[in-house]
């Protein structure tokens, strides 16, 4: 995708973090911005600010966990802009812990919101630019899914996101593959950030009743929580330059987006063990002071949860 001035670009999770800087990389470059979160009081400044900087935009609260919200998405962008072209399927939360004390409101809002929220954008809007494409040659789409450096490896302590995540790189994978084959013009990336500073740590924060915890977290979710504050808030990159280079990254065609490639030594790492057949290495080999310190955390006063 080459062009980005005056088309549509529609954004899952566009109320913060990573989202909120896409919105921002595309209203300078011109584009017509659909945003969708549900958190309304981050959305509504979205838009406001957005909205004062010129840019021609609207805000729609879309859990992206179910269908018809996302449905109803799509049809809101094609009445108020007429087509979409690019597609941000970002929306995503976070939750740890060791991977037998999550529950199963757990494993639904997670997979829910990171897994099936991709799922729904992926089979909407690319039969939107499909439909698009074959009534103009010169219709040119992408869609981009955050997964994360979690989608390529596995983390102790951090299961439920950890799965959710292989489980985007793999649907992006095949989404590719499934586009080349029918020689569609619509391309398609992952994106995998690291350690980036935003709001998906505070996640927990917009948690949806029917999948609240019952129970207060175990001493393993509130360590591998402590962790991840610290890993997130301490990053260097940062969310406005994700975005910058994840547009970059589409103007070029390219498809695996990578926040910190340094981190792609322990995938190759990964790799090389699933060929090898070997059993996989200690993550915290060059940091066992990590290790101990999370293993210490877990001892405190941990109390088994239920779902």
């Amino acid at each position: 995708m080459k062009t980005f001035k005056d088309k549509v670009v529609v954004i899952t999770g566009g109320a913060s973090g990573l989202g909120r800087e896409f919105a921002n990389v595309a209203a300078r470059l011109g584009m017509k911005l659909v945003l969708a979160d549900v958190q309304r009081d981050a959305l509504d400044r979205a838009r406001d600010e957005l909205l004062a900087q010129g840019a021609s935009v609207i805000a729609l609260i879309c859990d992206v966990r179910k269908g018809e919200q996302v449905q109803a998405l799509a049809d809101a962008t094609v009445a108020e802009f007429g087509a979409v072209h690019l597609v941000f399927n970002n929306a995503g939360v976070g939750s740890g812990g060791l991977i037998w004390e999550n529950t199963e409101a757990d494993w639904e809002w997670v997979l829910g919101v990171n897994v099936w929220g991709v799922i729904h954008g992926v089979r909407i809007f690319t039969k939107l630019m499909l439909d698009a494409a074959a009534k103009d040659p010169a219709f040119e789409g992408h869609i981009v899914n955050t997964a994360s450096m979690a989608g390529l490896l596995n983390a102790p302590a951090m299961g439920v996101y950890n799965v959710s995540k292989h489980a985007v790189v793999s649907l992006t994978e095949t989404l590719y593959q499934d586009l080349q084959l029918v020689g569609a013009p619509v391309g398609a990336s992952v994106l995998c950030p690291y350690f980036v500073p935003t709001g998906i740590s505070q996640s927990h924060r917009n948690r949806p009743d029917d999948v609240r915890m019952s129970k207060g977290p175990t001493a393993s979710q509130l360590a591998s929580q402590a962790m991840t504050d610290k890993a997130v808030s301490s990053g260097k990159v940062s969310a406005a330059d994700v975005a910058e280079l994840t547009f970059k990254a589409i103007a070029d065609g390219q498809f695996y987006i990578y926040s910190h490639p340094d981190a792609l030594a322990g995938v190759q790492a990964r790799m090389e063990e699933i060929v090898q057949q070997r059993n996989p290495s200690d993550p915290y080999k060059a940091t066992p002071h990590v290790r101990e310190a999370l293993r210490a955390k877990m001892k405190l006063g941990e109390t088994p949860a239920k779902a």
